[in-house]
């Protein structure tokens, strides 16, 4: 192997790193559909949010959700099979 294919290589796996390392910081494409249902469920309910900036999934179907605006809210699913949002001091 050549210094120049050699350099390349290492620029390859520098720059591979960098981007995984940027990666793993920002929201997966799961983590941000479930902020955007979060912010339309609790739209739908009435209740002031704008934008759900961050979830805790504290069950199956049950999630804590903060909103841009400060408030949270519980939003989970009853026995029933109804949604259920309420609204956490």
């Amino acid at each position: 192997m050549s210094i120049r294919a050699g350099a390349m290589v290492l620029i390859g796996v520098v720059t591979t790193g960098f981007t995984g390392t940027a990666l793993a910081v920002e929201e997966t494409p799961a983590d941000v559909a479930v902020t955007k249902d979060l912010t339309a469920v609790i739209a739908l309910h009435g209740l002031p949010c704008g934008n759900v900036v961050s979830a805790t999934q504290q069950g199956k179907d049950d999630y804590v959700a903060a909103c841009d605006n400060g408030n949270r809210y519980r939003v989970s699913v009853n026995a029933d099979g109804r949604v259920i949002v309420e609204k956490l001091d």
